[in-house]
C-alpha cells in the first residue's frame, strides 16, 4: 500500500484492457481518492505501452507475466476484465498470492468455478468482490428504497428491456468465451429483480430466438425470462443483442408503479418516473464516475477489514441462475432452483442499501481507445 497525505491507497493492477476496462475504468482512478492504478496486464504491447504512458505507470506485463505481477509486492489489488471463461482462473491465481480481486461480472461461466473462487478468496484471506456497480449508484439504491418503504405498495412484478447492437465478431458473441446475451446483460436484469424483490428466485423458464444471422451463430440473439419469486411474484425481461439500446425496468406494486430508464447505464442521467394513484413524478439522477465508487468501495472493505457486499456469494447466486435458464431454454421447461442454499446451506446476509451510495464527478473526456472497440464496433 502507499500512502498519500497520511492516508492508505490500495495499489491496483487491472488485467485485461480491452473496451470497457479503457473507457470507463483506467479513467476513473482520478476519481478514486484511496485506489491507485500501478499496473497494466495485457498480451497487447501496443496496449500496455500506450496507456502506461497516457496514466503514468511504470510497471507492464504479458498475460505470461501474471504471476511475476502478482509476487512484484507492487499491487495490492487486481481489477480482472478479461473474457469472462478466464475470470476463475485469473481470481484463484490472485489469491493463492494474498492478492484481493474485483472481479467484473459475471463472475465466471459456472457455479463450480464460482465456488472454487470463493473457496481460495477465503482460504487466503483476501476480498472478493464482484463489480456489480449498481450497488453503489444512486438510481438503483434510491429504487430499492421506494420499494422496501412500500411506496407503491406491496411489490408484486419486475419487467425490464434491455437490447443493443453487438457486431459481429465481438467476444460476446464467442461461446467458448462464455459469451451470450444472459452472460452478458441478462444478468443486470436477473440482479435488479433479486435487489428490488429483496429476494431469490425459486423457478425459473427461458425461451431464446435466433433469426439465422451469422453473428449469432455461436448464442442466442435473444431471450425471454420469467423467475418466480416467493409468495407468488414474477420479474420478465428480455435481452438482447440484435435490437436497438434500450435498457429500462418497472417493479409494479399493488399501488403504484416505478420505472428506471435507462436503468442500466454506466454513465449519463439516470431517471426515475414514480406513479402513485394516477399521479406521476420524475427525478433525474446526474451522470457520476460509478466505476470510481466501486475502486473506493473495495479499497475501503480492504483497509477497513470489511466483507464487501456484492460478494463471491452474490455472484455465484446470479450464475445459478443464468445456469437453470439455460438449462430451461434447453429442455423448454421450467426449472426449479435452490439459489438460498448457495455456499454450504449459508443464506445471504446483505443485500445493496442506499447507505451504499458514492459519488464522484463523471469522467470529463471520452479517452481515445488503443485496439479496443464498443459492442456495436464504434471505437
Amino acid at each position: 500500500m502507499t500512502a498519500t497525505n497520511g492516508k492508505r491507497k490500495i495499489r491496483y493492477a487491472v488485467v485485461g484492457l480491452g473496451w470497457f476496462a479503457q473507457e470507463a475504468a483506467l479513467p476513473s482512478f482520478a476519481h478514486a481518492e484511496n485506489s491507485e492504478l500501478v499496473a497494466l496486464v495485457s498480451d497487447d504491447p501496443t496496449k500496455n505501452e500506450e496507456l502506461s504512458k497516457k496514466y503514468g505507470i511504470e510497471h507492464t506485463y504479458s498475460y505470461e507475466e501474471y504471476e511475476d505481477c502478482l509476487a512484484s509486492g507492487e499491487v495490492d489489488a487486481v481489477y480482472i476484465a478479461l473474457p469472462n471463461h478466464l475470470h476463475c482462473d485469473y481470481t484463484i491465481r490472485a489469491a493463492n498470492q494474498a492478492i484481493h480481486v474485483l472481479c467484473e461480472k459475471p463472475m465466471a461461466v459456472t457455479e463450480q468455478e464460482c465456488e472454487a473462487m470463493i473457496k481460495a478468496a477465503n482460504d487466503n484471506n483476501v476480498k472478493l468482490m464482484i463489480a456489480y456497480r449498481l450497488h453503489l449508484e444512486e438510481a438503483n439504491l434510491q429504487a430499492v428504497e421506494i420499494v422496501r418503504s412500500k411506496q407503491i405498495g406491496e411489490a408484486r412484478i419486475f419487467n425490464s428491456v434491455f437490447t443493443q447492437q453487438v457486431e459481429e465478431g465481438n467476444i460476446r458473441l464467442r461461446d467458448v468465451t462464455g459469451g451470450g446475451t444472459l452472460y452478458d446483460i441478462g444478468i443486470y436484469c436477473i440482479n435488479a429483480a433479486r435487489y428490488l424483490f429483496q429476494d431469490e428466485p425459486i423457478e425459473v423458464f427461458a425461451v431464446a430466438a435466433n433469426k439465422g444471422e451469422q453473428r449469432f451463430s455461436e448464442v442466442e440473439e435473444m431471450t425471454s425470462v420469467i423467475l418466480r419469486f416467493p409468495n407468488e411474484r414474477l420479474a420478465t425481461f428480455t435481452c438482447s443483442f440484435g435490437a436497438a439500446n434500450v435498457s429500462t425496468y418497472q417493479i409494479v406494486g399493488n399501488q403504484g408503479d416505478l420505472q428506471v430508464k435507462p436503468a442500466y447505464a454506466w454513465q449519463g442521467e439516470l431517471k426515475h418516473y414514480l406513479t402513485i394513484n394516477g399521479e406521476t413524478q420524475e427525478r433525474t439522477f446526474e451522470d457520476h464516475d460509478q466505476l470510481a465508487a466501486e475502486f473506493i468501495y473495495f479499497s475501503d472493505c480492504i483497509l477497513e477489514d470489511k466483507d464487501p457486499e456484492p460478494s463471491g456469494t452474490e455472484g455465484l447466486i446470479d450464475v445459478s441462475i443464468i445456469q437453470a435458464l439455460y438449462q430451461s431454454i434447453e429442455t423448454h421447461q421450467p426449472v426449479q432452483i435452490q439459489t438460498r442454499d448457495a455456499c454450504g446451506g449459508k443464506l445471504r446476509h446483505q443485500r445493496p442499501t442506499s447507505a451504499q451510495t458514492i459519488e464522484r464527478p463523471p469522467v470529463d473526456d471520452k479517452p481515445d481507445l488503443i485496439h479496443a472497440a464498443a459492442p456495436s464496433g464504434q471505437s
